[in-house]
């Protein structure tokens, strides 16, 4: 066996690992239905929602911090989904029957996780503009990411994957700003 067949099953057996760790945790109902609420707030809901309250807080001054976390989103729709395309990667729930799925998913690709992308992508640029809202986005861009592996829905390097995916163009739009 090469040492690269030998790490990728290393990596593989370690996401396994902590995809069953973490989806344990929604066999309890009050943390399922915790976690269903903050992916579905992730969905959009939440950063259609911020998005809106800074242009009625800020009016004009929010246009080009808004535009900026729009044109993020769209780069990071693109690209996750041309991912996903090409990756195939199937669902943890999908591949494993010791996984539950406490929430349909979206799409039927594992790779990368986009709830976590886009949440990542928003959060920077967000307080890029709006340092004292880092107290509301930090926890909450966490618990998108916990939420897509409680849930069932995406492995630890997925969520990984759409935090480095995330903070990339997120930070390389911040360049072009």
């Amino acid at each position: 066996m090469s040492y690269r067949v030998y790490n990728l099953q290393r990596i593989q057996t370690w996401d396994e690992t902590w995809c069953l760790r973490f989806n344990r945790a929604s066999l309890s109902p009050p943390i399922r239905q915790t976690f269903r609420l903050i992916s579905r707030l992730g969905d959009g809901i939440f950063w259609y929602g911020l998005m809106a309250w800074l242009l009625a807080a800020y009016q004009a001054a929010a246009l080009l911090p808004v535009f900026h976390m729009i044109a993020a989103g769209l780069v990071c729709t693109v690209l996750y989904k041309w991912l996903k395309h090409k990756t195939h990667r199937p669902r943890p729930f999908n591949k494993h029957q010791g996984i539950y799925c406490g929430i349909a998913p979206l799409d039927q690709f594992s790779f990368p996780s986009g709830h976590t992308l886009h949440a990542v992508a928003f959060s920077i640029v967000a307080l890029a503009y709006y340092p004292a809202l880092a107290w509301l986005l930090l926890p909450f861009t966490a618990l998108v990411a916990i939420s897509r592996l409680v849930l069932g829905l995406h492995y630890p390097s997925d969520v990984l994957a759409g935090i480095l995916i995330g903070a990339t163009i997120s930070g390389l739009s911040l360049t072009w700003f």
